[in-house]
């Protein structure tokens, strides 16, 4: 099953990029109201101007020229959490098969309750993992309708 720890991490690193998203967002406009206020720009000002912009933008938000984002070196990254979490999800779908084969072959080790929470585990963790896959793609798409 999908472990609980694993989504909302996920979710919240989700978050955290959105919100820098956001952040860079609300920095360009302003910087680009600025260059609409100023004087036309000509040869050779040209380069001066966008060196001027640069350090403007440096300014408002110092984090924007290394964008590098870190995270906690003690949680694995979301390659890795997403993969573990896919993994989980096979595993028990193929308990649940494994389980429900052998109840209805007749193995008298196995329970009917045992089978069925199995089976109810393997939907629930599968259910969890299409619900992050959904919210994956939804914020895949929102960053890519991002105006530039």
């Amino acid at each position: 099953m999908v472990d609980r720890v694993d989504v909302n991490s996920v979710l919240m690193q989700m978050r955290q990029v959105k919100q820098q998203l956001r952040a860079q967002q609300d920095v360009q406009p302003a910087v680009g109201n600025a260059e609409m206020s100023g004087p036309r720009i000509s040869g050779d000002n040209l380069a001066r101007q966008v060196e001027r912009l640069q350090q403007q933008q440096q300014q408002v938000n110092p984090s924007a020229a290394t964008a590098n984002v870190q995270g906690d070196p003690s949680i694995p990254d979301f390659q890795t959490m997403f993969s573990n979490a896919v993994n989980n999800v096979a595993v028990n779908q193929k308990t649940s098969s494994d389980l429900q084969r052998r109840f209805e072959q007749g193995d008298p080790t196995i329970d009917l309750p045992e089978v069925m929470i199995a089976m109810q585990k393997s939907s629930v963790s599968f259910q969890a993992m299409t619900q992050v896959r959904n919210k994956l793609i939804e914020a895949y798409k929102d960053v890519m309708n991002m105006p530039v």
